[in-house]
C-alpha cells in the first residue's frame, strides 16, 4: 500500500524545484514535517510564505478611485460635481489614484486563504498561523475564485515575491470542486491529474536544469519539417522537457495520469495519442539537423500508478528510439532522483 505521507513530503520536493523561492531559505523547518493532508502542506507554505511578505511590507499599487469629498483631490469629475451641485451638496466629485493593497495579487491570497480556513482537513495550528496574518488583509477584499485570469497576472521587480505564492494559490484554486447543493465552493480532497501534471512537468525540468549540468534541459518549441517553407495555421510543437548534450536529444513528453494505459477487453496497450505525439517531436527535431551526425530519442515519462502494469519498453521507430517509462513518485526523494539521473546516465552515455 502507498504511503501517503511520503507522497505529499515529495510534492513538497516538487514544489520546490519548480519554485526555487521554496529552496531559497526560510523553510527548512516545512521540510522536517509530516503531512498527512496535501491541505496541510500548502496551508503550512502559505502562512510561512505571507509571513515573510508581512515582513516586507504588502505589496500596494495605485487604485483609481472616483469619490465625493469636501476638498479637491486629484481631478475634478465635472458630471459627478454638477450632480452634487444640482442636489445641494457642499461636496466636490473626483477621480483620484490612490496607493493601496487592496489589489489582485493580495486579493488572491486572501481568498486562497480563506478557503484553507473553511477546509475541515487542515489542522488547526495552520488555521492559527493564517488567520492572525489575516488581520493584517482587512482592507484587502476577496475574489470569486472562478473569475481570476491568471495569464493576465503579471509580475516585476517589486511584486516578484509574490510569484511562488500566486502560483501555489493558482495550483490550490484551480484544484477546487463546486458542489451543486449548496453552489459553495469547496476544495477537493486532492489536485486534480491536470494540475499535477502540470507540476510533473515543471518539476521534471527544473530538476535536470539544477541538477544535471552536463546536459542543456529547455522547453525547446519544435520546427515543422515543411518541404516549401510554409506553416501558416499549423499548431505550435512545445516540448515538455528537452535535454541535448552537443547533437544529442532526448525529448520527454512528462505524463501525469490516473492510468497509464488504455484498456480494452483486458489488452492493455499505450495512450495512442500520446505515443503519435513523441514520434512526431522525434521525426520533426530529427529532420532538423539534416545530413549532420546526431541522434534524436523521444521518451513518454509517466507518473507511476498503482497499477499491476507499469510500461517500461523501448522501440526502434524508423530509426529513431522512443521508449516508455515510468517514474515511481512514492519513494523516497533521493530514490526519485536516482530514477532521473538514470535517464540520463543511460541516453547520454
Amino acid at each position: 500500500m502507498k504511503d501517503k505521507s511520503i507522497f505529499i513530503k515529495n510534492i513538497y520536493y516538487m514544489l520546490s524545484y519548480a519554485f526555487t523561492a521554496l529552496d531559497q531559505g526560510g523553510y527548512e523547518d516545512i521540510e522536517k514535517e509530516s503531512f498527512d493532508h496535501i491541505h496541510n502542506l500548502f496551508a503550512a507554505i502559505l502562512a510561512k510564505g505571507i509571513g515573510r511578505l508581512l515582513k516586507q511590507g504588502l505589496y500596494r499599487e495605485y487604485i483609481s478611485r472616483t469619490e465625493a469629498i469636501p476638498v479637491v483631490r486629484g481631478k475634478i469629475n465635472m458630471p459627478g460635481t454638477i450632480q452634487n451641485r444640482l442636489a445641494r451638496k457642499q461636496v466636490v466629485t473626483c477621480d483620484y489614484d490612490e496607493l493601496s493593497e487592496n489589489n489582485l495579487l493580495n486579493q488572491i491570497l486572501k481568498t486562497t486563504v480563506m478557503l484553507l480556513l473553511r477546509h475541515a482537513d487542515v489542522e488547526q495550528r495552520y488555521k492559527d498561523d493564517l488567520k492572525k496574518e489575516m488581520l493584517f488583509f482587512a482592507n484587502v477584499d476577496t475574489v470569486d475564485p472562478a473569475a481570476v485570469r491568471w495569464s493576465a497576472i503579471r509580475f516585476q521587480r517589486n511584486n516578484n515575491t509574490y510569484r511562488m505564492l500566486i502560483s501555489l494559490c493558482q495550483l490550490i484554486i484551480e484544484g477546487m470542486l463546486l458542489t451543486e447543493e449548496t453552489g459553495e465552493y469547496r476544495l477537493a480532497s486532492f489536485i486534480d491529474p491536470q494540475r499535477m501534471n502540470r507540476l510533473y512537468e515543471k518539476f521534471i525540468l527544473e530538476y535536470y536544469t539544477k541538477e544535471c549540468p552536463k546536459v542543456k534541459a529547455t522547453a525547446s518549441q519544435i520546427p515543422w519539417a515543411v518541404d516549401d517553407g510554409i506553416r501558416t495555421m499549423l499548431p505550435v510543437m512545445q516540448s515538455d522537457i528537452m535535454l541535448t548534450r552537443g547533437d544529442d536529444v532526448l525529448i520527454i513528453d512528462a505524463k501525469y495520469y490516473t492510468r497509464t494505459t488504455q484498456s480494452v477487453f483486458d489488452v492493455h496497450t499505450l495512450h495512442s495519442g500520446n505515443l503519435y505525439q513523441i514520434f512526431t517531436y522525434v521525426k520533426n527535431k530529427d529532420t532538423e539537423f539534416g545530413e549532420k551526425p546526431h541522434k534524436v530519442s523521444g521518451m513518454l515519462l509517466y507518473a507511476a500508478t498503482d497499477e499491476a502494469i507499469q510500461p517500461d519498453n523501448s522501440y526502434q521507430m524508423s530509426g529513431n528510439q522512443i521508449s516508455v517509462k515510468t517514474l515511481d513518485l512514492n519513494r523516497k526523494f533521493p530514490e526519485i532522483a536516482a530514477q532521473l539521473n538514470a535517464i540520463v546516465t543511460e541516453h547520454f552515455s
